[in-house]
């Protein structure tokens, strides 16, 4: 079954292009020119990934993404024609996964969206790593195979991303994870230093899910000019 994306931008050009390049690539694409039609539309269909434009002429991206993400976990990436990392910072503290400043290559897009499908995939496939399928730390148990979450007996609700991250990071609990390591590891993509604000801000989110005390982590713990590491 062809994957199903949802695609948000009130220009009729960068809608046309992107749903020639995806279409070529075998996506299924749904586009919408406006911020409610497109909201709408989740009542109806399913879709397996969204691509939202910043500026729209009756609500703006940040405003789809946290509506899509009260109830959703598919994966979000966001275009925006300002090169802001205030921008940025806030459509992934709002739960997106990518971030892309027009102007941009529609090459770029597609690369990014089978990125993001890479890592559903395996979200979803029962497949352990290293021999675990479920690991307990602190009152913490994460599930690899049920891709469930728990604390204190208590379920947690994650994004695919931000399972992923936890997952990688218990796995290597007792070492320090540097941001460059935990980017490639989850996005499967090339670090640069500004992807720093995507690994912190996921970070942030996490603990935020996992009611970790502000600036007293006791779960995933910050070294400092390092990276990030969870007890063992």
């Amino acid at each position: 079954m062809n994957k199903r994306i949802l695609i948000v931008d009130d220009e009729p050009e960068i809608l046309e292009l992107l749903a020639l390049y995806l279409r070529n690539e075998g996506f299924s694409c749904f586009l919408f020119p406006n911020g409610k039609d497109a909201l709408d539309s989740l009542q109806e269909n399913t879709y397996d990934l969204a691509i939202l434009d910043l500026m729209l002429p009756d609500m703006d991206g940040f405003t789809i993404c946290s509506k899509i993400r009260e109830h959703y976990k598919f994966p979000i990436i966001m275009l925006t024609a300002r090169n802001e990392d205030m921008d940025k910072i806030t459509g992934l503290t709002l739960g997106a996964d990518d971030y892309v400043t027009k102007p941009f290559n529609p090459l770029e897009i597609v690369a990014r969206v089978k990125a993001q499908m890479r890592r559903l995939t395996q979200y979803h496939e029962i497949t352990v790593l290293k021999n675990e399928e479920v690991i307990d730390i602190a009152g913490l148990s994460i599930n690899y195979q049920t891709h469930q979450c728990f604390l204190n007996n208590q379920p947690i609700s994650l994004t695919p991303t931000e399972f992923s991250i936890l997952w990688y990071l218990c796995q290597n609990r007792g070492c320090v994870v540097s941001s460059e390591q935990l980017f490639q590891a989850v996005w499967k993509d090339k670090y640069f230093k500004n992807e720093n604000n995507t690994v912190m801000v996921h970070i942030r989110r996490l603990r935020e899910k996992l009611h970790e005390p502000p600036g007293k982590p006791k779960l995933i713990k910050t070294v400092w000019g390092v990276g990030y590491k969870i007890e063992g």
